[in-house]
């Protein structure tokens, strides 16, 4: 706009009316039949977004916060700097992050740098992202996971007696848990399903043990359910890495590839070893 521009002459309702079409037209178009649902849009959800809309599936985000990202805005102690450990700056490069040799393996970012790099790229892809949304529960078939159960998430704030609405359902072909320490699906599942784990919680902080089993619990849990991410390491008990997000890009990376094998039934060429934190025998907390 140049200076002198005068602005058109539009509505009131128009304006409402373009929110409201668009919106139900990319929901109905985009959001409730989907390839690969993604529950969280932290580090881990958000990478998984992007390699999963890049792999060319229909990919949604949902996310309770009105915005996305996660603990991805702030470092530790509340310091706006992240770290991640390589080999998993290579994620953060192809997103555009510009990162700082820490020495060791480690490298350094500016937290508001990361996170809109991040959103960024997995928008470029072609993810969506459904934010202000609680899952409320599974679509749970005789033996697969069929989707979510979704409600608005200021609904579940106002007090009980006037909450009483149902939810609506959207289906997908594969859903990852990276509800993070949460570890919400996984819970809700081993309450119907035996076998099923009742999540257990992280473990004490130990971040090289925490960075590896973060990627290798990584894995589907139950047909059509993939828990990554730090919901894998509380499912498990594996100890918590703290204010390193190296593990849960990577985690995030490897829970698109497993969608996508599951989905088309091959598996993904791609540089997964070189992005591989290390291989141990898992050790999870009893």
């Amino acid at each position: 706009m140049t200076q002198g521009e005068i602005m058109t002459n539009i509505s009131e309702i128009h304006i409402t009316k373009t929110i409201m079409n668009e919106f139900l037209d990319d929901f109905i178009e985009n959001i409730l039949d989907s390839d690969i649902v993604i529950v969280g849009s932290g580090p881990c959800g958000v990478a998984a977004a992007k390699y999963a809309a890049e792999l060319g599936h229909k990919t949604v985000m949902i996310e309770r916060n009105i915005y996305g990202g996660g603990g991805m805005w702030q470092g530790g102690y509340l310091m706006p700097k992240n770290t991640v450990q390589a080999p998993a700056n290579k994620i953060l490069e192809e997103c555009g992050v510009r990162l700082k040799e820490a020495g060791n393996g480690l490298y350094v970012c500016d937290s508001f740098e990361m996170v809109s790099k991040m959103l960024a790229s997995a928008c470029d892809a072609g993810a969506k992202l459904l934010n202000s949304t609680n899952v409320e529960d599974l679509v749970l078939k005789e033996d697969h996971v069929d989707g979510v159960v979704i409600q608005w998430y200021p609904v579940q704030q106002m007090p009980k007696f006037i909450t009483c609405m149902d939810p609506v359902a959207i289906r997908s072909k594969v859903v990852i848990d990276a509800t993070g320490h949460d570890s919400f699906l996984v819970r809700r599942l081993s309450e119907q399903r035996q076998g099923i784990p009742v999540p257990k919680g992280c473990g004490s902080l130990w971040v090289d043990e925490a960075e590896k089993q973060t990627v290798e619990l990584t894995h589907e849990i139950y047909p059509g359910l993939i828990v990554a991410g730090m919901s894998a390491t509380s499912t498990y008990g594996a100890p918590r890495m703290g204010p390193t997000f190296g593990g849960m890009l990577i985690a995030g990376k490897k829970a698109a590839e497993l969608a996508h094998e599951k989905i088309m039934g091959n598996k993904v060429k791609s540089a997964g070893k070189a992005l591989k934190m290390g291989h141990h025998n898992v050790l999870v907390t009893e």
